[in-house]
């Protein structure tokens, strides 16, 4: 796909002002990137949905991202979420129960499916 040179403009803005933030740029933003179409759009959305206007306060979204990020096994995310939550004002408590309540969701899901096909097998009735 032939690239836009303005979409080339706003990304190289997008990923120099990641670098200032992080120190770095993620993997992902980096091989994103490749494809400005696409990163702009996706770069605008996770901007908007951490740290858009919205009603929860940051600390409490970027809690949200460490849980999610923790139940789906994304390491870096966490990594970097949890700098996130930290200067926005989460304590290391508050940040262990979004690690737990993550991890506890993913449990959980794991066990809905592996029950159900458990239940299926051995003909165990479950109510509905």
């Amino acid at each position: 796909m032939e690239e836009k040179p303005e979409q080339r403009e706003i990304t190289d803005k997008i990923l120099a002002a990641i670098k200032r933030e992080y120190g770095f740029i993620p993997v992902v933003n980096q091989v994103l990137s490749t494809r400005p179409d696409m990163f702009i759009p996706a770069s605008n959305m996770g901007k908007a949905v951490l740290e858009g206007d919205g009603d929860l306060d940051k600390k409490t979204r970027y809690l949200c991202a460490i849980s999610a990020a923790s139940a789906a096994g994304g390491e870096y995310c966490i990594n970097v979420q949890m700098r996130h939550a930290v200067d926005a004002g989460a304590t290391k408590d508050e940040i262990l129960e979004a690690i737990m309540i993550g991890c506890y969701m993913s449990m959980t899901r794991a066990q809905s499916y592996a029950f159900r096909k458990y239940a299926e097998m051995f003909d165990v009735g479950l109510e509905q």
